[in-house]
């Protein structure tokens, strides 16, 4: 990803987050929607974060990133439009042998709870939920219900 592909990167991933029906009110209120605007915006320039993208056509489609922990899909986001034919999943299992590859044994990733089409992507990836309960998400500015899933890789 070069310099140029980062507003790409943010709007992509505003726009899945825009698109999920998976959220609670708190995500209508204009300053959350600017706020999390904002910090999808800065984030591939930040530099904290490895960030892996999917073209189709010379496109940016969708991305994931690796951020906070080297087991760590912090992350994965595909255009709304683009969802649902196997981006999402292609992005995450490429993680997830780049994760391999290093000689780590787990992934770590976590949603929103009700993000019930992302959960089930992550379940047909070999994610099992590990935890669930409430978290304050420090972009957005309020408390989310989340699950934390993790993935054994290779023999344990």
């Amino acid at each position: 990803m070069i310099i140029a592909d980062h507003h790409v990167v943010g709007e992509v991933g505003f726009a899945a987050w825009s698109a999920s029906d998976a959220f609670e009110e708190s995500y209508l209120d204009p300053e959350v929607v600017v706020r999390v605007k904002h910090e999808f915006a800065i984030f591939p320039s930040e530099g904290g974060a490895e960030i892996h993208v999917a073209e189709l056509d010379g496109e940016i489609v969708g991305w994931g990133a690796r951020e906070n922990a080297p087991n760590y899909v912090s992350d994965l986001w595909v255009r709304p439009d683009r969802q649902g034919r196997g981006v999402g999943r292609s992005l995450l299992l490429h993680l997830c042998d780049v994760i391999a590859a290093e000689g780590l044994r787990t992934v770590r990733l976590d949603t929103h709870a009700k993000n019930f089409g992302a959960i089930r992507l992550y379940e047909r990836c070999g994610f099992a939920i590990v935890w669930r309960g409430f978290e304050h998400s420090k972009a957005m500015g309020v408390e989310l219900e989340k699950v934390h899933l993790e993935k054994m890789l290779g023999r344990p």
